[in-house]
């Protein structure tokens, strides 16, 4: 059986309006202060990344507002 991991963060930024990374990014620095790359934003939103940066993640879900990681990233098993 082997597992992979999802990033939906494109879903959930359909969910809020159809939110552009740009956007995102501003929201980010915004509600926490931080400044993160656009790059990093991009290649997550696009499933790019062979390793996930938690703290961008949760980056991401404090400026979203999201309580349920399930929002962000998915399992699946085969």
């Amino acid at each position: 059986m082997s597992v992979s991991i999802k990033v939906t963060l494109d879903e959930a930024l359909k969910m809020r309006g159809n939110m552009k990374q740009k956007e995102l990014i501003e929201l980010i620095k915004q509600k926490t202060g931080e400044n993160v790359r656009a790059a990093s934003v991009s290649e997550l939103k696009n499933n790019q990344r062979t390793s996930l940066n938690t703290r961008l993640l949760s980056l991401i879900a404090e400026a979203l507002e999201i309580k349920d990681i399930r929002e962000l990233i998915t399992i699946q098993w085969d």
